[in-house]
């Protein structure tokens, strides 16, 4: 990766699920910085951290995403998503330092038929996709170099995500119900990882730096039941000791939430695509490679 001055690559939120795969994948080039170590409701943390770093690039994994929880603290969830990285932005832009943010898919409002585009207006229906999208609002209008990619449904070996979910779920009891319809794109946060450092080199290779925002998510659609009933036949057949046997589709009206979730959140990736010569594979090969590295942990 072309950045000068072997100054580092800053990644905060290097302990969740992206993060993790970013300092897996770019090793020495990455200095991680944790939420013990830069605190997003404490600016002069992030501050700190980013003058003692000196980074060359900054990628900012850090998010609110406690969709449910974010309706009752609204004011935690604007500072996590949107206030800090602002704060970030215009640190960069006063630095001449490329920013790397990731935002979500519930920035819509899913009422459109079809997929969405980086062009479509954002009207989100919870804080969660509020706060996200003030934060893309805050990146733009700090006027630096940056790449927002939005991604969306993500899961991984590390953390806490559906995926995880099904599997102690699915060790738990015979029956389950599953929303199904609510429709999106599951990805891999491996697979982001990859195409983020693949979209950085391309970035950097270019004349001018190409600011935007970007989709970036699994290229296959489905809905949560879909993607359950697919967890659990792969997870079987890899042997992982599971109970369940009986997945009964049920709807977004039965299944109420405090935080409504929109029903189509599937995103279009053909600009990331025709950019930066990125495609994120089908969520059903990441998928067996995920659960594989669940089983053998």
């Amino acid at each position: 990766m072309a950045l000068s001055n072997r100054r580092p690559i800053l990644i905060f939120g290097s302990t969740g699920q992206v993060g993790q795969h970013l300092c897996e994948l770019l090793g020495s080039q990455a200095v991680g910085a944790s939420s013990a170590m830069a605190d997003f409701t404490k600016p002069d943390t992030i501050l700190n951290t980013l003058q003692s770093t000196q980074p060359a690039m900054v990628i900012n994994a850090a998010a609110y995403t406690a969709v449910d929880r974010a309706e009752s603290e609204k004011e935690l969830a604007l500072q996590i998503n949107a206030i800090a990285p602002g704060l970030i932005a215009d640190f960069c832009a006063s630095h001449g330092i490329p920013l790397v943010h990731y935002s979500t898919d519930y920035v819509f409002s899913g009422k459109k038929s079809g997929a969405y585009r980086e062009d479509d207006f954002p009207d989100p229906i919870n804080v969660y996709g509020k706060t996200k999208f003030e934060g893309e609002r805050r990146i733009e209008n700090a006027h630096g170099k940056y790449l927002i990619f939005r991604t969306s449904w993500v899961y991984s070996e590390h953390g806490h995500n559906f995926v995880k979910t099904m599997l102690r779920l699915g060790a738990e009891r015979e029956s389950l119900k599953i929303v199904n319809d609510q429709t999106g794109c599951p990805t891999s946060a491996h697979d982001i990882a990859v195409a983020t450092t693949r979209a950085i080199d391309m970035a950097l290779g270019t004349a001018s730096f190409p600011s935007g925002i970007y989709n970036m998510t699994g290229s296959d659609h489905c809905t949560w039941y879909e993607f359950a009933t697919d967890i659990f036949a792969s997870a079987k057949r890899i042997g992982f000791p599971l109970i369940v046997k009986n997945i009964e589709p049920t709807t977004t009206a039965e299944y109420p939430t405090a935080a409504t979730r929109p029903l189509n959140s599937v995103l279009n990736n053909d600009k990331l695509e025709q950019k930066f010569k990125v495609k994120l594979p089908s969520w059903h090969k990441s998928l067996q490679s995920v659960l594989e590295k669940i089983y053998e942990n």
